[in-house]
């Protein structure tokens, strides 16, 4: 009995034709080429939108005002430092300045201390009802500013225009609790006990164990809060009626004339006010992004 053998084709790897596995290698490439470009684009145009118009401030800051309106786009004629020296004098930048590094400090520091004295207890649960505390200012996010219960409440207490009532605006912030008790979260809870069996008191844990633990969330909650403090507008217009007790931000209003506005002055005088917060935030920008992350995904 004759037995025939059927000799089978030769396949490739895996039980792929030959070729088919570098064309597949192939293909995928390609579209993963093709993705990343893609996403290079969505960066670059996203890059161009906020890169765009801060480009256009800084070249407006160096043109006159009739260069300006001839060409408000272009490149300015001249690069001189006139608009810059003309903002400081007319806006009296050197005397608004020390009342906004004074609200901006203390108010920012007070906010931050009580923040993480409030953050703590709320992330561990020590209280009932913690969560919907939580859940409290997780709300005030999306409420609108209550200026008229608020400036009555000011003016109640005989605080309207003066610094200690212009600074109680500013002492609380949503957002900078949320992340503060999100990061505290990720914070092992067997420290809080090792804490108490060896006698470390409440607010000595805080200090010494909990904040030097947390210095990333610190400084992102820091900088958001100086930020928001140091561009706010509104409200000094509202609560502040002396000059005295002006910000520096109040001293824009100069440039906005009946008949139109001075822009290049303008445009030099809001990159002087932005250099402070540039400055802070490259001092802790290394803590801001692990801050942000981490209050993200904890929790």
């Amino acid at each position: 009995m004759t037995v025939v053998s059927q000799t089978s084709p030769s396949v490739g790897a895996g039980g792929t034709e030959p070729g088919e596995g570098p064309q597949v290698d192939r293909s995928g490439r390609t579209a993963a080429r093709r993705r990343k470009i893609f996403s290079y684009a969505i960066l670059l145009a996203f890059t161009a939108l906020y890169v765009g118009p801060m480009l256009m401030l800084v070249l407006t800051s160096f043109k006159t005002l009739p260069e300006f309106f001839k060409n408000p786009t272009g490149l300015p004629e001249s690069f001189g430092f006139d608009n810059f020296v003309e903002a400081w004098e007319q806006a009296n930048i050197a005397r608004y300045l020390v009342n906004s590094v004074f609200y901006t400090a203390v108010a920012t520091a007070i906010c931050v201390f009580t923040s993480v004295l409030v953050a703590f207890p709320i992330a561990r649960g020590y209280f009932k009802g913690a969560k919907y505390v939580l859940l409290l200012y997780l709300v005030a996010l999306f409420l609108p500013p209550a200026l008229i219960p608020q400036f009555q409440l000011i003016l109640n207490l005989g605080l309207f225009n003066t610094r200690t009532g212009f600074i109680l605006l500013f002492l609380v912030n949503p957002i900078g609790l949320i992340i503060l008790v999100n990061y505290i979260k990720s914070i092992p809870r067997e420290l809080d006990e090792s804490a108490a069996v060896d006698g470390c008191g409440y607010y000595r844990f805080i200090f010494k164990i909990v904040m030097p633990l947390i210095r990333p969330a610190i400084a992102t909650v820091t900088v958001l809060h100086a930020i928001g403090i140091w561009n706010e507008l509104v409200l000094p217009t509202i609560y502040l009626t002396s000059e005295d007790l002006y910000p520096v931000t109040r001293g824009l209003i100069v440039f906005e004339g009946l008949y139109g506005s001075n822009w290049p002055a303008l445009a030099a005088a809001v990159l002087i006010l932005m250099t402070p917060m540039l400055v802070l935030f490259l001092f802790l920008q290394r803590y801001i992004i692990s801050g942000l992350t981490a209050g993200a995904v904890k929790g």
